[in-house]
């Protein structure tokens, strides 16, 4: 008999014990499956615990105080979460608990004990009761010695293949983080690479393409300057994406250095040095006074200059650009956000926003290298918060991420 309100762990125990050569009856209720036994005595009951009306313990606890039933061997199958969970499996007179999930083998082997060794289960009868102090409560156990010594042998088996499995990940994941270590340190040497491999020949290009201008620039005509134009270009931004690789891959090695860090003087200053570099664009920045939060304040002067950079960057064709920095106060952390009345952008695609390389705007409109924002994400996450963003096309965006309050 198969006691399970679930319909398809009740239809996976079905086939497997008839595969096996069970007649089996299923039945979704306990006290449904108390009277079909009444009528026809079942060789062994599989039984869960969780079920609506009737649950498991009291379903075995009714079954063994009836005289024609008490002698049915009964598994109950259990998540195992508490160790009360024994206690109230012995005070229902249990014969087995089978943990969930379970392997079908593990199963079969307990049902075939349990039916090999019916006969000698009244030879372990008593009306003793046990009663057993745990955690300051008295209970009081009734059940046969052989069924007792049954149960918790099956729950201590239990725990040793638990343990086994959790030895097995400990050492996957021993295994793991000696991969990432290596990894890691690839990583380092991959951005050293880039930091002067990769820039010494961009700065020899640079460098040679302006000596040819000047040497030559009374015999360039306008198409040949726009030719050099192209190089200078081109050599700017694969310089700017070497930057953007360098500060990604650094962000996720750097050890954070918690501290207090008024975010307030910090926006000032980057909006300070951003408008330094096009002193002739007239913006207006709103910062709310007195944000206070705990991070690296290098780290978190990177994330100020991407957000800030970027509202700068899409308000560039805006009448009246304005941009806001505010925050909201909650009971553990604080949202810091960047409002702006720019391009905006496609609600829809949000979830590209901080995919490396990801853009949502051509190079043509709006330049860039599409890394910017992965490293924000990659610096809020290992402050233990999060990033997100809304926006609506031509009526602006607003990036927000959360930091923590404490230490």
């Amino acid at each position: 008999m198969v006691v399970e309100d679930s319909l398809m762990e009740a239809t996976m125990l079905k086939t497997l014990l008839k595969q096996h050569g069970y007649k089996v009856k299923v039945f979704h209720e306990g006290s449904e499956a108390f009277q079909a036994a009444q009528e026809e005595l079942p060789m062994l009951i599989i039984s869960d615990v969780v079920m609506p009306v009737m649950d498991g313990y009291e379903f075995c606890e009714k079954l063994k105080s009836t005289p024609e039933l008490m002698e049915v061997p009964i598994i109950l199958l259990t998540s195992l979460q508490d160790p009360l969970d024994i206690i109230h499996g012995l005070q229902s007179g249990a014969d087995n608990f089978i943990t969930k999930p379970y392997e079908s083998k593990y199963l079969l082997s307990r049902v075939n004990y349990l039916l090999a060794n019916r006969e000698l289960r009244s030879a372990g009868n008593t009306d003793m009761v046990l009663e057993i102090m745990f955690k300051g409560n008295k209970y009081a156990i009734n059940s046969e010695r052989k069924q007792i010594l049954d149960l918790l042998l099956s729950v201590y088996e239990t725990s040793i293949e638990q343990n086994r499995t959790l030895l097995e990940t400990q050492k996957q994941l021993q295994d793991s983080n000696e991969h990432l270590a290596i990894a890691n340190r690839d990583l380092e040497a991959f951005s050293y690479t880039i930091s002067h491999d990769l820039r010494t020949p961009l700065n020899h290009i640079s460098v040679s393409t302006q000596l040819i201008r000047q040497k030559y620039e009374k015999q360039f005509n306008d198409e040949d300057n726009s030719y050099l134009d192209t190089i200078l270009t081109t050599v700017r931004s694969m310089a700017d994406m070497i930057s953007d690789l360098l500060q990604f891959s650094r962000s996720g090695n750097i050890k954070i250095d918690h501290q207090k860090v008024d975010l307030t003087d910090l926006t000032k200053k980057v909006i300070e040095w951003t408008c330094q570099d096009i002193p002739e664009r007239k913006i207006k920045f709103v910062v709310e006074e007195g944000i206070q939060v705990v991070g690296d304040s290098s780290l978190l002067m990177v994330v100020m200059k991407n957000l800030l950079g970027n509202a700068w960057k899409y308000t560039s064709y805006t009448a009246d650009p304005e941009i806001y920095i505010g925050s909201q106060q909650h009971e553990d952390h604080t949202v810091v956000y960047v409002k702006d009345n720019g391009a905006g952008f496609n609600q829809n695609l949000a979830g590209n926003l901080f995919t490396p390389f990801a853009r949502l705007h051509s190079q043509d409109e709006f330049p860039g290298t599409g890394v910017g924002l992965s490293t924000v994400r990659r610096i809020v996450e290992r402050h233990g918060g999060r990033i997100w963003a809304t926006g609506e096309v031509g009526n602006g965006a607003t990036f927000s991420f959360s930091v923590p309050k404490e230490l």
